[in-house]
């Protein structure tokens, strides 16, 4: 057996939300426990942190090249890194590490351009090294449930998928409001060319994907910018899609939806019964199919698929949410790093969890929708 797993972090500073999350995911089936970090552009902050957090100062690091080079010469250096900054410093963070051998978990989207996904694709399958991404959506039980209902043909053959995303996060211009910090992700030398589709978005691409397999052939997109002329990214977005198999798709995502927080709702419409499920209400999966009442799957229930079970703590009635679908994430990954550890073939079941070329087809996706949208909301192809 593999003693517990080492890992480090860039970026995920005390006080940064998803850095949390990251940590408390990693750590939370006590698998792995962090280490070493580069925790802030900041040193003085990484310092801050490393001291917050307990660790030993000798591997509280400036940079992230100062890191992975470090870490790497170490014999007891980390197992993984987990990348959670800004856009915009994913792929040299993440190549540093790979370059030096170190297996990479990186939070979405997986890079700023298709180019730079496509060789962090490369040199990961060259070297040979874990890479995840976190769509950490697909890691819920009940996202699991209807996967595995797709898969063995419960709702027929796919026809319709409608998805959204409402937020109301910038409904306000608090770009223009004296004294606060333009989010990031509104910033494109930080997130990119795009700032709703980059950053939501992607989460109904990816869910849809990992319920369906669907394949995107066509899409169209319309991109706005809501908020003011200030603003240089989008913060709405309409999307139709044509997927390989003939179904059609229509995904809404949009950070001026006043009244709403995080309700990511994903139907699938099938020849024999359509399947719904919503975000903040993770536990429970509606199932709808021909000439029967609707049901409510509920996690925790005995008639849910066996793989499913395995992704649940806790007893039907007792909930499960965000920081268990990141837990989800890392046991996959975990459990997945330890066996590869010990010199063994690693399965599709061991892979179950978002890789870099689930990273790769995000990136494309968020290209595609500007590029639609920017010759006026036309068709172009996926691939």
């Amino acid at each position: 057996m593999v003693n517990v797993l080492r890992f480090g972090m860039v970026g995920g500073a005390v006080g940064s939300f998803i850095g949390h999350v990251h940590r408390k995911g990693a750590s939370f089936d006590e698998q792995a426990r962090l280490v070493a970090g580069c925790f802030s552009s900041s040193y003085e902050r990484t310092l801050a942190t490393g001291e917050q957090l307990g660790l030993d100062k000798e591997r509280l690091y400036r940079d992230h090249c100062e890191m992975a080079e470090k870490e790497a010469a170490r014999e007891d250096g980390i197992d993984y890194v987990i990348i959670c900054t800004p856009n915009s410093n994913h792929y040299s963070a993440a190549k540093a590490f790979l370059q030096h051998g170190i297996h990479v978990v990186c939070d979405k989207p997986l890079t700023i351009t298709v180019e730079e996904a496509q060789e962090l694709v490369q040199l990961a399958e060259e070297k040979g090294l874990l890479f995840g991404v976190t769509y950490a959506f697909s890691q819920c039980p009940a996202v699991k449930q209807a996967q595995l209902m797709v898969q063995n043909g419960e709702l027929g053959e796919i026809q319709v998928v409608m998805a959204e995303y409402p937020m109301g996060s910038l409904a306000e211009p608090v770009e223009l409001e004296q004294g606060r910090i333009i989010p990031w992700r509104m910033v494109p030398e930080h997130a990119g060319i795009s700032n709703c589709v980059g950053d939501i978005g992607t989460h109904i691409e990816h869910t849809v994907s990992y319920i369906t397999g669907l394949e995107i052939a066509e899409l169209c997109a319309q991109l706005d910018r809501f908020g003011g002329p200030q603003r240089a990214l989008d913060t709405n977005a309409h999307i139709l899609l044509k997927y390989k198999n003939g179904a059609v798709g229509n995904y809404w995502c949009s950070q001026v939806a006043i009244g709403y927080d995080n309700p990511l709702q994903v139907r699938i419409f099938g020849t024999k019964g359509t399947i719904e499920w919503c975000q903040e209400i993770p536990n429970y999966l509606i199932v709808r199919k021909l000439g029967r009442p609707p049901q409510i799957l509920a996690r925790g229930h005995t008639y849910l698929y066996p793989e499913v079970a395995q992704m649940t703590r806790l007893a039907a009635g007792h909930s499960e949410g965000y920081y268990e679908m990141f837990a989800n994430f890392y046991r996959k990954f975990n459990n997945a790093l330890c066996k590869q550890k010990q010199g063994l073939e690693l399965t599709a079941a061991d892979l179950d969890f978002p890789g870099v070329r689930d990273g790769l087809r995000g990136v494309k996706f968020i290209h595609r929708c500007v590029e639609s949208s920017q010759q006026g909301a036309v068709w172009v192809e996926f691939d």
